[in-house]
């Protein structure tokens, strides 16, 4: 008889140190000498270090898999079932499905499972049952462990977003890479300055900036990914993704996805609400105040004939009629290329037209827009004195300290309300000793949700937007360049309603909303 012998180690094995005899040395020592007692010659030794008993993409696990389908040996041996795998579907699928129309005798010899024993089948399944229970409680014990680290504002990924790196001491903590922050740094500028996040991946990719995964790879810095960009080049989804990326002004945010089950590896995404934010975990390469300029400007829906580079206006004008957002076009004059602004529902409803025209020279209304601007910053700081209010974060402190802990003291009930089941299982407590506590534990979990959400509440009043000050000191600075920043026209303004031209007069209505 030929009989092949299976050993599995995981990582999460090791992490528990286990004892002695579950390494991999140790099983093979057993398994080959309960195969001379019994005069069976061994085939091969099949061995799959670091990887979990719900991975069905085990090499040496799917190369054994495949010799047994051709005959090659008789026997698979294990030293327990889990070993061979904790998924049931994997037990029924092989052990009880396919191995005995391959003519495999299977046998887990701590668990005495043996397919040649009448009788036995029952012990295999509940053997599999308790195998993948252990998984799904495994599973949930460690994600537990990892939102706690989460809401304590450590890092647990793998490598870190582009512009940090690893703390040299300290796993759970990352600090700046200066080169690789520079380039975000730029990204942000040009995204304020008012270039789309096409032409700004056409200026890194003319600049030879090698993207995120290329710089990674050029450091020797070994990892998996999805698409492997070997050439280096920018796209407009890396840029969109530094862009809308909180982590670089100084909040850790992790949870952003999720695995789909524990025995899948699918990954899906999670409602932003749910995603972990902890502020002033580590160094910012961007300001508070350009991190939120960039995203109000990005927000806008903007249109720049493939230029990358959106007019100032962009995305604020409005039709007075219908509302619709209006849209640019150009034509050929005397004084060369000329661009105008039209109501979209006028411009792209055909024969039937849907609303008036609404047109309007571009370079005019700039100029319109740009003179009102001038006029309100001017005359606010001409006739009135600003009173810029230091923020009063104390009651915000307070508020933040206290949801901290109640988070903390809501992990530590859920834990021990795992480790009280346990006790009750194996007999260390009665049933109704448990079911007292339990009730006791829940109690105290409905009043700390109560208090939380009270918190979320004052939390979120908290955050006031920036008051008419800020904007108007912000607008000073701005209104110091020649021409009109777009920066400085999305600070300001909510939006710029446009009125049809009166055939008669020549008057078109401009109806501007502030923001301030």
């Amino acid at each position: 008889m030929l009989c092949a012998i299976y050993t599995r180690l995981s990582k999460e094995d090791e992490d528990k140190q286990q004892p002695e005899s579950e390494s991999i040395q140790n099983q093979k020592s057993l398994l080959i000498h309960y195969a001379i007692e019994r005069g069976w010659d061994i085939y091969h030794i099949y061995s799959d270090e670091d990887y979990s008993g719900a991975d069905a993409l085990r090499p040496d696990f799917n190369q054994m898999l495949e010799e047994a389908k051709a005959g090659k040996f008789q026997i698979i041996l294990c030293k327990s079932q889990s070993r061979f795998t904790r998924d049931m579907e994997l037990v029924e699928r092989y052990i009880h499905g396919l191995f005995p129309i391959w003519g495999i005798r299977f046998i887990a010899v701590a668990d005495n499972a043996d397919t040649e024993v009448r009788g036995n089948k029952k012990a295999r399944q509940i053997n599999g049952l308790i195998n993948e229970w252990y998984l799904e409680d495994l599973s949930e014990n460690i994600r537990m462990v990892f939102d706690m680290k989460r809401r304590e504002g450590q890092y647990i990924g793998g490598f870190p977003v582009y512009g940090y790196k690893r703390h040299p001491t300290d796993k759970h903590k990352i600090v700046i890479d200066p080169e690789a922050a520079q380039v975000v740094a730029q990204i942000f500028q040009w995204a304020r300055q008012g270039h789309g996040k096409q032409e700004i991946a056409r200026m890194l990719n003319d600049r030879g900036v090698p993207n995120p995964t290329r710089y990674k790879q050029d450091r020797g810095w070994t990892f998996r990914t999805a698409t492997e960009q070997v050439f280096g080049i920018w796209n407009k989804t890396t840029v969109w993704r530094i862009l809308h990326n909180e982590m670089y002004v100084g909040v850790m945010v992790q949870g952003t996805k999720r695995k789909a089950g524990y025995k899948s590896k699918t990954m899906i995404d999670v409602p932003k609400e749910q995603w972990f934010r902890v502020e002033g975990t580590h160094e910012p390469i961007i300001d508070r105040e350009t991190f939120d300029t960039v995203q109000q400007m990005m927000s806008l829906r903007t249109h720049n004939s493939g230029t990358g580079q959106p007019h100032v206006l962009s995305g604020l004008v409005r039709c007075m009629d219908c509302g619709s957002t209006l849209i640019k076009g150009s034509n050929m004059r005397k004084e060369g290329r000329v661009s105008y602004l039209r109501c979209r529902l006028y411009a792209e409803s055909g024969k039937q037209k849907l609303c008036s025209r609404h047109g309007i020279r571009l370079d005019k209304l700039i100029e319109i827009v740009t003179e009102r601007v001038r006029h309100y910053v001017q005359t606010y700081f001409d006739t009135e004195q600003l009173h810029i209010q230091p923020e009063r974060k104390s009651r915000q402190d307070a508020l933040e300290k206290e949801y901290k802990t109640l988070t903390g003291q809501m992990e530590k009930r859920s834990l021990a309300l795992r480790t009280l089941y346990l006790d009750k299982v194996s007999g260390v407590i009665s049933e109704g000793q448990f079911e007292e506590l339990n009730q006791s534990f829940l109690q105290e979990k409905a009043q700390y949700t109560i208090r939380l959400k009270q918190l979320e509440q004052e939390l979120a009043q908290q955050e006031k937007p920036k008051g008419r000050d800020e904007l108007m000191r912000r607008a000073k600075e701005l209104l110091e360049l020649e021409t009109l920043p777009r920066e400085l026209a999305v600070l300001l303004i909510e939006k710029v309603e446009l009125g049809e031209k009166d055939p008669a007069t020549g008057r078109q209505e401009v109806r501007i909303t502030w923001k301030f």
